[in-house]
This record gives C-alpha cells, structure tokens and sequence, in this order.
C-alpha cells in the first residue's frame, strides 16, 4: 500500500485508513477478524473515539501484541484538562496501550483557549508532554472552526468531511493544510452512506495526495472493496464524473449527513436514517425501508416534543424538526403506494 506522512506528525500512515465507528454495530468476533483481515491486507491507520461504545475494545482485541505495527487515533469530546485526561487513561485501557499516536479533540463546538490551563488543549499537551500522546489534532464540522484550527498552529492533524460532493470552499481546506503542514484526515467520504458509487469516491479523494480518508468499514464485504480500490486504484474518468457530477446533482447542501451530533433523540426518533429517508428511498433498495418495523420507527416523528436538541446540535445548521416532518410526510405516500403495489 502506498503510505504518506501525516503533515507534521512524522508518522507513517497508509493512505487507506480504517474508521472503526460502524464497527459498533459488529459482534466482537466478527470485528476482531475484520480488524486482522485489514491489518494483513496492508492497512496500518485506524481511527476510533472514547464515544463509539465498544470500538476501543476491539481495536485493542484485534492488535494486542502487535501495537507498535499499527497506527491508532481516538478523540475524547471533553472541554476539560480533567475530562480529556481521564478519558485518554480509558481509551488507553480498552485499546491495551500505554499511548495512542494521535489524540484529537472530538468536534468541539467552540475552540479551547490555548492559554487556560484547566483547557482540552492544556490536557493535549500534557498528554503529549507524558509520551502517552505522539501527536494532538482536532476534528469538526465546521468549515469556520476547521480553518482557524488550521492556521492558529496549535494542532498537527485536522479531521474533516471530504468527498466528491464537498463544495470547492470545502476543498480548499485540503490546499489550507498543505500549507500549514497539517495532516488532513478525511472522514464521510461516502457522506453518511448516500453515496453509493464507493468506486467514484475512493478515485476522486484519491487524487489528493496529503489526503488520508478513513473509509468507516461495518462488513469483511465493504473491506474486501476498498481493498481491492486501494490494489488497483480506480480512474477518474468520464464514467466516473458523470456519477460524481449526478451526486452533486441530487445531493444538495442541505441534506443530513448522519453525523448523529443530534443525538440522542427524547422521542427515540432515529434521527440519522429518519432525517435522509427520502435520499435513502431512491438511492437504495427501498423494500428495505417499507417494512412494519420501519413504518413505526418513522412515525416517532409525530411524537417529536420540539426540544430544539437535534437543530441546536446540527453543524449544519439544518432545521431538523422540519426535515423530519417532510421525511415523514414522504415516506408515507412512497410506503402507501408500494404497498398497494405489492
């Protein structure tokens, strides 16, 4: 696999990352011989998180008594010195490390002062100072936070949404970072699942050289693809950007990225699939979604009390509770005329 230098971290990283967040939804099991299988496949970075439940604990299952061939990156969301700390001594326990070689701040809604000594950034340096940390970035949303983290110098890697349906100020974060020598670490490059040309995207980010996306990985199937991407990497060609053209077509800037910042939801609503349903109605098998169980996951809606929790926490500034009613009034007039059909 062809490897690249995290920006100014001097650590070595194959250009085909692994994000760990699915692997929530995997048996312990199944994760560890997924996690193995992209380890001898060539794969040596994987990015996980102090809040993607289990997925620390199956890193660390899958690479104990290999650890120094591999590259892990977590992210605590705390604002504190305290908090980020003793979040670092849990993420060390569950991955079976005594260091991780990057720490990240997990999207912070506002940047810490660099000067507060009780700060997450206090406790970044204090955790690379301890040699528990080789290198502290940052990840978010925003492009606004993004590039002031960018260039206030203060963090070695930046994580950022990127793929071929960002905008061209999105990507001109990729050019921002080169300057800086920062390590620029792509995450949605499928954004959210909507995309389903995964060969369209693994081209198009691949033709960013200081970019490393970390494709999140759930299945050995999903593996197996982007494996075989990263073997003979795919070209861009006129294919190729009539798909990509045909996304940025249909996707537009204000649909849900399945971020899942709005969670959790008071009414259970699955806000994540719920919000994109309509997306998710023509772009995938839809028999998948007209099913009982999905029927009544979807009218939680109308049982949404309006708390502003999921539009105050959207970093897009989407209105959720009014993307859910639309979502909700279109799902039930595809549902009723398929079932008709049926």
């Amino acid at each position: 696999m062809i490897k690249t230098t995290l920006g100014r971290t001097g650590i070595e990283v194959t250009r085909t990352a692994f994000g760990v967040l699915p692997m929530q939804r995997t048996p312990m099991d199944e994760a560890v011989l997924i996690l193995r299988r992209a380890y001898d496949g060539g794969i040596t970075f994987y990015d996980t998180a102090r809040g993607y439940t289990d997925s620390e604990e199956k890193i660390g299952n899958a690479f104990a008594g290999i650890r120094s061939n591999v590259v892990i990156a977590t992210k605590s969301p705390s604002t504190t010195r305290s908090g980020l700390l003793s979040d670092l001594h849990t993420s060390l326990e569950k991955l079976q490390t005594d260091y991780v070689d990057l720490l990240q701040l997990h999207t912070p809604s506002v940047l810490p002062d660099p000067n507060d000594p009780e700060s997450s950034y206090a406790g970044l340096l204090e955790a690379k100072a301890s040699g528990k940390v080789r290198a502290i970035g940052i990840t978010n949303h925003s492009l606004e936070r993004a590039v002031a983290a960018v260039k206030s110098g203060l963090y070695d890697t930046l994580q950022y949404p990127l793929c071929h349906i960002s905008s061209e100020v999105d990507l001109a974060v990729i050019d921002l970072c080169r300057e800086h020598n920062v390590g620029l670490i792509g995450m949605k490059s499928l954004s959210g699942g909507l995309i389903t040309n995964s060969k369209a995207a693994f081209a198009f980010i691949r033709q960013y050289e200081n970019v490393v996306p970390i494709w999140g990985i759930q299945r050995m199937a999903e593996l197996e693809q982007i494996l075989s991407f990263d073997a003979q990497p795919p070209i861009l060609d006129s294919e190729l950007w009539a798909q990509i053209e045909s996304d940025r077509k249909d996707l537009s800037e204000s649909f849900c990225r399945a971020c899942g910042y709005c969670l959790p939801c008071p009414a259970e609503i699955q806000i994540p699939m719920a919000a994109r349903m309509g997306l998710l109605l023509r772009r995938m098998p839809f028999e998948q979604f007209i099913t009982d169980e999905w029927h009544q996951q979807m009218h939680r809606i109308d049982n949404c009390i309006d708390c502003g929790h999921c539009k105050d926490h959207c970093p897009y500034g989407l209105d959720t509770p009014a993307l859910l009613k639309r979502m909700l009034a279109e799902y039930d007039k595809f549902y009723e005329s398929n079932c008709r059909n049926q």
